[in-house]
């Protein structure tokens, strides 16, 4: 086992790595920008290292830095959450020519799954589902044209390095395809440097379903049930949930067992999450995240399990704890995602924090990083907390949520609390019955 782990993340997912490594008896380290200096991942670590100035790509994302960081610190192995360089393979790469353990799955899946193109093909050969579209990237437009008569409308483009609904287009019919066609590619070469796209058959009212799975990178995998995340607000998730409200045991025990035998085959290693679009009782591949999800704590929550822990775990060369027939869920869990934003147009809204009381309770965990007095930099992601709850059932846990909510108080700047108080009135939420497009819709007919 690991003596000490540097976590290259900031905000909630480092004192949720932090916390893991206190109970398993490790050190950690928290590395932090200038502007984070005071952040609690910080005061809550057992050493702290700053590595660069306020601008992301100078310290969070700055491999050199982090490298040095463990150098200096003695750590053996880095944790790194999600986002920032959870995905990267080069970094992954340069961390194991230094000898560096890194807590996630190996460079080579994640170059896989990173690319969309080789994903959705991986998929296919691993007997995973997917949604009918080109075969790879599509060069041209009467390229395009030819394969959205093959899959019929609407379709949908999609930049092969895409990622937060960036270079991503729907085409209603012929007349509208090659304007999406051409403004996907110049959105996803904006955005990623890489203008190359591919081509999917665009589902109607379809949910979004994920796939918890783990293994331990010697050929045995299990999964962990499904997540359901379909609310979501410009293709980023605002509320998830398990299990999901329209997955029945039968549903869940095939997918999951055709993701958990995929990633055996694959001799997977660590947690990773893979993704589909739900329709009419089938399943469709979008991608795989070889990394935690912010999600996670509502996996956690069903299954009575750390996924954090067993991360470690694995990476350390440790036997994998999961076994598949032993994993049963138990009632339902649900999670908000709080962020410091200025409703109805979702801006940031940095600022002090002049009063902060996190809800408790049966069944009710906070993440968050804030406290009194606080100041939210403007340089980072908008979210500052995570409200989880668990009940006996689905409607335990939205009532749970109900009084959490009331509970919390995050005072000095504008959240989207409000927006939960409002979903959990509306009769589609309470019934679990919405897919991916319901927020959007709603938002535009409440706030127009």
């Amino acid at each position: 086992m690991f003596d000490k782990i540097l976590i290259a993340n900031r905000g909630e997912i480092a004192l949720r790595v932090i916390r893991a490594c206190r109970e398993m008896g490790i050190a950690s380290v928290a590395v932090h920008s200038t502007a984070d200096s005071d952040a609690m991942h910080v005061r809550m670590a057992d050493e702290s290292v700053c590595i660069g100035p306020n601008s992301s790509a100078e310290s969070y994302l700055s491999i050199p830095a982090l490298v040095a960081a463990c150098e200096i610190t003695g750590a053996q192995a880095i944790h790194p959450g999600y986002g920032f360089l959870s995905e990267n393979a080069t970094f992954v790469q340069v961390l194991e020519d230094h000898g560096i353990t890194f807590i996630g799955p190996s460079a080579a899946h994640i170059r896989i799954m990173g690319d969309k193109i080789t994903a959705k093909d991986t998929a296919m050969k691993l007997g995973i589902p997917v949604v009918p579209g080109s075969a790879g990237g599509v060069p041209d437009v009467e390229s395009a044209k030819k394969t959205a008569a093959e899959i019929g409308y609407p379709v949908i483009i999609k930049a092969t390095a895409g990622g937060g609904g960036r270079g991503m287009k729907v085409a209603l019919d012929a007349e509208g395809l090659e304007i999406a066609f051409r403004t996907a590619r110049a959105e996803a070469k904006a955005a990623f440097g890489n203008d190359e796209v591919y081509m999917e058959k665009y589902l109607q009212k379809p949910r979004h379903i994920e796939i918890q799975v783990f293994g331990d990178g010697k050929g045995r995998a299990v999964h962990l049930g499904e997540r359901d995340c379909s609310l979501q607000r410009r293709h980023q998730k605002v509320f998830e949930e398990a299990p999901g409200p329209c997955i029945t045991p039968e549903q869940r025990a095939r997918i999951g067992k055709i993701c958990a035998d995929a990633m055996a085959e694959l001799k997977y290693s660590g947690a990773g999450t893979i993704e589909f679009l739900y329709e009419d009782g089938e399943f469709y591949f979008i991608e795989m995240n070889t990394r935690l999800q912010v999600e996670h704590p509502v996996t956690e929550a069903i299954f009575g399990v750390d996924l954090v822990r067993e991360q470690i775990r694995v990476a350390a060369g440790l036997p994998m704890e999961f076994e598949q027939d032993k994993l049963t869920i138990r009632g339902a869990a649900i999670e908000v995602r709080i962020n410091a934003e200025k409703l109805p147009n979702f801006s940031p809204c940095p600022g002090k924090i002049t009063q902060y009381h996190a809800p408790g309770g049966l069944g009710v965990r906070m993440d968050s990083a804030l406290y009194d007095g606080y100041k939210i930099p403007p340089y980072y992601d908008s979210l500052i907390g995570k409200l989880i709850v668990f009940g006996r059932d689905r409607p335990e846990a939205l009532a749970r949520l109900s009084r959490a909510l009331g509970e919390l108080i995050v005072d000095g700047v504008d959240t989207t609390v409000p927006l939960f108080n409002a979903l959990l009135a509306e009769p589609d939420i309470q019934a679990g019955d919405y897919s991916i497009h319901w927020l959007e819709k709603w938002l535009a007919k409440t706030y127009g």
